[in-house]
């Protein structure tokens, strides 16, 4: 009798199979650790977790003097050394500026004092990427790829010997970083590293096979993080683990050294291949198998910072659009008379406000020891790119016609923000991220308590206690501790919307359970909603903080309270859409359009 499965049951199985395999690599992703609660995975059961966001965060004593008199001599040195547009259209970063950057201390900001780091904090860090954030992208994500995902997963998982040996001319600079991760099969999608590391007979040695693309700093770095699949010692499925790799090691190569882009031109993104390369079992980077630990936990710092660069040039948009609608003049006033400009100019202004807000209220939950922060750096990134995204349009829409043109800057600064809702995990896979880690806990909970039901024995004690729990989080009402009474108003309408919020979610969980993981349309919607109420808790402990402190000008206290307005409006808009939606015809668009595009010849 044949073995051969019928091809649908074949079909069948594979899906089975590849299903498992999906659910095996989230589990990967996620560490497969106890779920902690941070401040947005909170929203998610209805509860605001005050303490994690006010008061809004500032620096204090010893360390605000360093980190202002480091933010000032950045800013002259970028005035005076880093011509963005001369970067860009060379598509290299002069020597001069990596060697002033280095003498400067940027490239080890945060890196311990004893290895010759500056000892920065996550938040004075992220003041120091603002300033090179508004001057000079490519600058911005070559240091970022150095300091913030090279450099960090040193310090975060080396060894003492590995910090000792590698860390003091990585802060100087005169050796630089690089994480190599992305593959073909392996962008967002971390867990898919096809790199091999086949350990030797002795157990001394790894020999890597495989090629890495898109690596910052892959041509030009000494020391780069390498993830690649090792086999796992009690024989069941291969796991990531991070490699500590230099150029110097046989069978290294360096396939293309600049690949062309878009923008962020001035940095070197390479494509490397390693070919039966081997690397000592002493180079291994934090435990065997744990790679997509160190990886994961590398980017939550390298989002952080990216939000700072974002805010940077947030920033630098708002200046040169008020800038030029003051001094344009069109139908014989000015420009910025117009409400249509006023509109661009007051987007601007909301989304810096909030872009800074959310970055260092993340920073500070970095800095202070927070267990679980992966939900708000991965909101940061997700709205300050998009925001970004969107406030370049409207600079350029600003200069019209005169912003097109390569002699202004703008063209050029739309082009390098375009690669931020990609890199470092694009915006569409961390939404899902973002609802499907936030619902985690609740969907758990639902899962013990159906599983409770369908045994006699527990179902009476089951229903009573998750009826009574039900109850008491429903009946919840969280309190918002705004000091200034001007702004309970404003926090009252947002504590209405985190209750709402946490009885959409538990809709959402009950009507579609494990199909939820398949539902991408009502996982970006979870998202934004909880995207809008992170932003707008991290806005309204800003704005708090600067009016009981007198410290809030015209400007903030505008741009503050609109961005309050948007992101409610924002929220609702999520919300309807989780039941008022043309999904099902989105689909069929789409299928159809796939349809029609097979039939035609390639």
């Amino acid at each position: 009798m044949s073995s051969t499965l019928p091809s649908a049951d074949r079909a069948q199985q594979d899906a089975t199979s590849a299903r498992e395999r999906q659910m095996r690599q989230a589990e990967e992703l996620l560490f497969s650790e106890p779920s902690r609660a941070g401040f947005a995975k909170a929203l998610f059961k209805g509860e605001f977790r005050a303490q994690a966001i006010f008061p809004y965060p500032t620096l204090s004593g010893d360390e605000k003097t360093r980190v202002e008199q480091a933010v000032a001599q950045v800013r002259e040195f970028a005035d005076t050394n880093i011509d963005a547009a001369a970067i860009d259209r060379a598509a290299d970063i002069p020597q001069s500026v990596i060697d002033g950057l280095g003498r400067l201390g940027v490239l080890g900001m945060a890196a311990p004092v004893e290895f010759g780091g500056q000892g920065f904090s996550q938040s004075g860090y992220c003041q120091i990427m603002e300033v090179i954030g508004g001057h000079c992208s490519s600058t911005a994500v070559f240091v970022n790829a150095h300091h913030s995902i090279g450099i960090r997963a040193l310090v975060l998982f080396g060894t003492p010997e590995q910090k000792a040996k590698w860390l003091p001319p990585l802060v100087r600079g005169e050796t630089l970083a690089a994480f190599a991760l992305t593959e073909t099969e392996a962008g967002s999608d971390a867990s898919n590293v096809q790199t091999t590391a086949t350990p030797s007979a002795d157990g001394q040695t790894y020999i890597l096979n495989g090629s890495k693309r898109y690596i910052t700093n892959g041509a030009i770095a000494g020391v780069l993080t390498v993830m690649a699949r090792t086999p796992d010692p009690k024989g069941g499925e291969s796991k990531v683990t991070a490699f500590l790799v230099t150029p110097d090691m046989p069978g290294f190569e360096v396939v293309e050294a600049r690949m062309e882009k878009c923008g962020i031109r001035g940095t070197a993104t390479a494509k490397l291949a390693f070919h039966d390369m081997p690397v000592p079992a002493s180079n291994i980077l934090g435990p065997l198998g744990k790679g997509l630990k160190v990886a994961l936990t590398v980017l939550d710092f390298g989002r952080t910072t990216f939000g700072a660069s974002c805010t940077g040039a947030a920033k630098t948009y708002l200046a040169a659009a008020t800038r030029h609608a003051a001094r344009r003049r069109q139908f014989g006033r000015p420009l910025a008379d117009l409400e249509l400009i006023k509109k661009k100019l007051a987007y601007l202004a909301a989304t810096a406000y909030a872009m800074e807000a959310l970055t260092y209220e993340t920073a500070a939950l970095i800095d202070s020891g927070a267990e679980d922060y992966m939900l708000e750096t991965a909101i940061l990134k997700v709205f300050s790119t998009e925001a970004l995204w969107q406030g370049s349009y409207e600079t350029l829409q600003v200069h019209g016609g005169q912003g097109y043109f390569c002699d202004e800057p703008y063209e050029r600064m739309m082009r390098d923000a375009r690669i931020n809702t990609i890199g470092e995990g694009a915006n569409e896979v961390l939404k899902a991220f973002i609802a499907l880690v936030g619902m985690r806990d609740i969907g758990e909970g639902f899962k013990s308590t159906l599983e409770g039901l369908k045994r006699p024995s527990r179902f009476v004690p089951t229903l009573w206690r998750f009826g009574r729990e039900r109850i008491t989080r429903l009946a919840h009402v969280p309190t918002i501790p705004v000091v200034t009474p001007l702004l309970r108003p404003s926090a009252e309408r947002l504590t209405r919307r985190i209750s709402r919020f946490a009885r959409a979610v538990e809709h959402v969980l009950m009507k579609h359970r494990e199909s939820i993981l398949e539902l991408q349309y009502i996982q970006e919607r979870i998202a934004d909603a909880a995207i809008a109420l992170t932003t707008a808790s991290c806005v309204l402990a800003r704005l708090d903080h600067e009016l009981a402190t007198n410290s809030a000008s015209e400007l903030d206290r505008n741009a503050a309270e609109l961005y309050l307005s948007m992101a409610n409006r924002r929220f609702d808009q999520a919300i309807h859409e989780l039941y008022h939606n043309d999904d099902a015809q989105t689909t069929r668009t789409a299928n159809a359009a796939l349809r029609a595009s097979a039939k035609k010849p390639s």
